[in-house]
């Protein structure tokens, strides 16, 4: 029987398998580095272990300081949730020898399908299609290509290559970003095909013989290769695909004798029909992100099964109907998904402190977060702070769910991509089901359109200059007795500046015998945490905080955050023409040139690396370095000045 469990890994999956194993009366431990040590999963643990450092390396990625932490702690057994050690074979065999349980599949079954290269051999002496390129003897017919990690998965290491020549470079680039994500720089290369759907098939197998097959999820809404939306079932697939879609996955964990829950991953060109292509894609050893979709259909806790294989009970013979409904979850970064001047997004990991954090709840509605109110965001690990999901009867009601969740969630403080999962909801091909891998691509520019039109904007804007107002009326005891916009001569309204963005939006009003009035809308209601306007005979509510730099309004149509423009610049925050800025908090990886240096527009500068991605700061024009003002292996702030670069006569910055 299992008492005590300790969960190797952080963020929402410690929270998540901290949930069931409460649910089951088993006690529980956090690991944690020194950036981690206030976080909610430190907390909701019954007890947490310091390991000393920031970096993966130096922290979740010690197998030896974790499995002494369950030694300290009193563990009998360890989950590993996903990423990290999730799928390292030799942290699964030192688990057990260090006599603990391994909530997980055998060491043998990861070595054969932990490693996507192994996997892929395995798959193809079974007869099932796969995609393989030698990179030694592509030809120019073979491209464009993909470079993917070995061990590991979440996007890291992945690189889509255009060109030929470009191919050694990327090469170099993916094994170093897989190397300090998993701890291993073994990377492959397979042809990559745009346009089709990255379907999985959810299996989960005792070691009695029995092998479920969970149905099956879509996650083709992709950015740089990481899902950012899953539904199950998967839609629009024939039944003769699905068939072949299952009867895949569990030929492939019954070769390998697979015990626990695992992903058996596909590339499906054309599902719809029932000549449908299916590709084997990898086989994840672990539990998924995604897996909430599944458990939501089925009816299930997948976490409770691991844990009940792992004591050695057998799964009943036949496997839980379903599915049930569906369900759709969409993972929520903190990253910038905004494109400007017809430039592809960069998906910028943003960090900082969360001023607010609220996910509504609801019938259908579920959450997994690593963040609160008050969390800090760093940029040490990967930049998802939460998961919501929506189970609804049908896929229309899953979408209509979660959209209005989306809607009404509160996230202030840091820049996520919730307006891009709206835009996603609301786009007529994703409505339709009709999804591919390279959507998310095409339709970038339309998803992350600003949700909220200029005069809800205007409207919002108001709102929080009006609790400005209010609450700087009440500041003092003096100020209370003055009416909020009282002017001696009132021949001028009252204005406030505010940027939202890179606008910047001036709202006015005035005092009219001491009530508040604007020639946006009429003024029901005004106090220092909200204000009540109507426009046209409609009312609507905001709820806003005040701050000396933000002001936070929550409407009927969202949430923005307003940054306060002050009416004097400091001098200091001025910084050179042609100053390349850190776009992030980051670590310094790598420094392409040197001071006094000739450059040309698009060479690489500085390579920073933050949330296991690797950043590119290139040249924006052609011209030379006057100044170099960091050195590889140094930390940098968000807005640090990386190099000053002097543009060149006729080409200026």
């Amino acid at each position: 029987m299992i008492r005590t469990v300790l969960v190797a890994n952080r963020g929402e999956i410690a929270r998540r398998v901290f949930r069931t194993c409460r649910d089951l009366g088993i006690r529980t431990v956090a690991v944690h580095s020194d950036a981690d040590a206030t976080a909610p999963f430190v907390a909701e643990a019954d007890v947490a272990v310091h390991l000393v450092g920031n970096s993966p390396t130096e922290t979740y990625l010690r197998a030896d300081l974790v499995i002494d932490a369950a030694r300290r702690a009193g563990a009998d057994a360890i989950h590993p949730g996903y990423g990290f050690l999730s799928e390292n074979a030799d942290f699964a065999r030192a688990v057990a020898e260090a006599g603990l349980v391994w909530i997980g599949p055998t060491p043998e079954s990861i070595d054969a399908m932990g490693s996507k290269i192994r996997a892929k051999e395995l798959m193809a002496e079974a007869g099932v299609p796969i995609l393989s390129v030698d990179p030694g003897t592509a030809t120019p017919a073979d491209f464009p290509l993909l470079v993917k990690a070995s061990a590991g998965g979440g996007g890291r290491g992945m690189r889509v290559v255009e060109r030929a020549e470009d191919l050694e470079g990327e090469l170099t680039a993916a094994a170093a970003e897989a190397a300090s994500a998993f701890g291993d720089d073994t990377v492959f290369v397979e042809p990559y095909l745009p346009t089709a759907r990255h379907v999985e098939v959810q299996v989960l197998a005792d070691t009695h013989g029995t092998t479920w097959i969970l149905g099956d999820r879509d996650c083709s809404i992709q950015r740089r290769h990481q899902k950012v939306v899953e539904e199950a079932p998967a839609p629009n697939l024939s039944d003769a695909v699905r068939r072949t879609l299952h009867d895949a996955a569990r030929n492939a964990a019954e070769a390998v004798g697979y015990v626990g829950a695992g992903t058996v991953e596909f590339l499906v060109s054309d599902g719809h029909a029932d000549d449908g292509r299916v590709f084997f894609l990898e086989m994840n050893t672990r539990l998924q992100v995604e897996h909430p979709v599944t458990e939501e259909v089925f009816g299930i806790d997948l976490v409770a099964l691991q844990l009940s294989v792992a004591e050695g009970h057998a799964l009943p013979a036949d496997e839980p109907s379903g599915p049930t409904g569906h369900a759709i979850e969409v993972r929520l970064y903190a990253e910038d998904p905004s494109t400007s001047s017809g430039q592809a997004p960069t998906f910028e990991p943003q960090t900082g402190t969360l001023r607010t954090f609220e996910v509504p709840d609801g019938l259908g509605l579920r959450t997994d977060s690593a963040v609160e109110s008050g969390s800090v965001v760093t940029h040490f690990y990967d930049a998802m702070i939460a998961k919501v999901v929506a189970h609804g009867d049908d896929r229309t009601q899953a979408v209509r769910r979660l959209d209005d969740a989306l809607r009404r969630t509160r996230v202030h403080g840091l820049t996520t991509n919730l307006g891009l999962l709206r835009g996603v909801l609301a786009d007529e091909e994703f409505v339709a089901a009709r999804v591919h891998t390279a959507l998310l691509a095409e339709r970038i520019a339309d998803w992350t359109k600003p949700l909220l039109d200029d005069a809800a904007v205007q409207r919002a804007a108001l709102a929080a200059a009006l609790a400005q107002a209010r609450t700087a009326s009440t500041s003092s005891p003096a100020l209370s007795r003055i009416p909020t916009a009282f002017r001696n001569v009132p021949s001028q309204p009252r204005a406030r500046r505010l940027r939202v963005g890179d606008e910047e939006v001036v709202v006015e009003y005035r005092s009219d015998g001491g009530r508040l009035v604007s020639d946006l809308a009429d003024v029901v209601e005004a106090s220092p945490t909200g204000a009540v306007l109507r426009v046209d005979g409609v009312t609507e509510t905001y709820r806003v905080t005040v701050a000396a730099e933000t002001v936070d309004v929550d409407g009927p149509a969202g949430s923005l955050s307003f940054d306060v423009v002050p009416t004097f610049v400091d001098p200091a925050d001025v910084v050179a023409e042609g100053s390349l800025l850190a776009p992030m908090p980051a670590s310094v990886v790598q420094v392409g040139v040197e001071a006094g240096q000739q450059v040309t527009k698009g060479d690489v500068v500085v390579v920073l690396e933050a949330m296991k991605m690797q950043h590119t700061i290139t040249a924006p024009v052609d011209g030379v370095v006057t100044e170099l003002a960091v050195t590889a292996g140094q930390q940098v702030e968000s807005g640090a000045v990386l190099a000053v670069i002097e543009a060149t006569e006729g080409n200026p910055a």
